[in-house]
């Protein structure tokens, strides 16, 4: 069965920083792309980076240069650094799984299909 917990979240004044983990199991790690998404409130989803089995990564022109994703395959998770917070990136977080093995799917979205229960990112003085 496959699992994505996420952790990491919480409050942080903008200006500060947070680092987000994700726990896998149940698939070959290895071998899959696996993005962040989030959610704002009433606002859609948005896939903010993504990372390929092979280490290539993916930005969305609104955290490009502040977030940084990255994967440890060893320990099947995958993280996100979140650096210069603003209000505006307060949102559940969630990792998201690749459909397929071995396909680099940059950041589109549809094409993640298992999510975790997401953790959420408040960012607020």
């Amino acid at each position: 069965e496959v699992q994505l917990v996420e952790s990491g979240g919480g409050l942080v004044q903008p200006g500060g920083s947070l680092r987000l983990s994700c726990a896998a199991s149940g698939f070959t790690f290895r071998d899959y792309a696996m993005s962040w998404v989030r959610q704002a409130p009433g606002k859609g989803l948005e896939c903010i980076s993504a990372i390929n089995g092979g280490g290539s990564t993916y930005y969305a022109d609104s955290v490009k240069g502040r977030f940084t994703i990255s994967r440890d395959n060893a320990k099947n998770t995958v993280y996100l650094q979140l650096n210069s917070l603003k209000t505006e990136d307060t949102a559940m977080y969630h990792c998201a799984k690749g459909a397929d093995p071995f396909r680099n799917y940059g950041l589109r979205t549809p094409a993640y299909n298992y999510w975790g229960q997401g953790t959420q990112v408040t960012v607020s003085s």
